[in-house]
């Protein structure tokens, strides 16, 4: 099985058309017989969850059951694959509007939960013996009496995240806003990314609130194995170290 998630970020001048592909791109999406779970995605501002929506930058979510991750790939058979997942319509579109594109190829290892009461990423193990470096997808549905609650706590999580050890990068997408919200980051190691989830003040006070209040009507928790990733994201690739070869 192989995800990819693609961040997509239009010109000023592109951006009612960026907002017509989110619904556009389900097309194509819906109907490649080789994706079994897709989402278009909006993309707050900042690098976590967020009230405050980027409209230039959005995202692609495409799962599919094939297994891309065997073997180097270069750029351009790297291209073709996401053509193939993703259809012609797809990528000419953001080809015909000049869009920066970032793709991160996945697979996925460990996780639990559902997204829309789908297992999204298959059955999966709560835990491995990988260690190396990951991806991380934390999403939920919140319900709606007690945003306040969980809106309130994000912003010192948030900031804790980015002064943690092996914290590489992170972006906070979303179906709807304020209520159905996730953050995909990646971590230079397991082991840094536990200690940040687990060991952190403000995250481990979120996590017991969390179950205790009962703030989310559905929550899914996914780690990947980062398997390639091409392109640029404001102009530089946010995964650079994490691929550069040892001196």
């Amino acid at each position: 099985m192989t995800a990819f998630l693609t961040l997509v970020r239009y010109k000023k001048r592109h951006i009612y058309f960026a907002l017509c592909a989110m619904a556009l791109h389900r097309i194509p999406l819906w109907i490649n017989p080789l994706i079994r779970f897709h989402k278009t995605l909006g993309c707050g501002q900042g690098d976590t969850f967020s009230k405050k929506a980027d409209w230039q930058q959005y995202g692609l979510l495409a799962v599919t059951d094939e297994d891309f991750s065997n073997g180097d790939l270069d750029e351009i058979s790297a291209k073709e694959i996401q053509k193939r997942v993703y259809g012609s319509f797809v990528t000419k579109w953001w080809r015909f509007f000049g869009c920066e594109t970032y793709t991160i190829m996945l697979q996925p290892i460990e996780g639990h939960g559902l997204w829309d009461g789908k297992t999204a990423f298959g059955e999966l193990p709560p835990k491995t013996e990988y260690s190396g470096p990951l991806g991380v997808l934390t999403r939920a549905t919140i319900r709606q009496n007690k945003s306040n609650r969980f809106w309130e706590h994000v912003e010192a999580v948030s900031n804790q995240m980015r002064l943690s050890p092996g914290y590489l990068f992170s972006v906070g997408v979303g179906e709807t806003p304020w209520l159905r919200q996730a953050t995909f980051s990646v971590w230079n190691s397991k082991e840094e990314m536990k200690s940040f989830a687990y060991r952190s003040v403000h995250h481990a006070d979120v996590v017991v609130k969390t179950r205790k209040e009962k703030w989310y009507k559905e929550d899914m928790f996914v780690r990947f194995r980062i398997i390639a990733r091409w392109g640029t994201l404001r102009g530089r690739d946010p995964l650079a170290l994490l691929f550069a070869s040892p001196a």
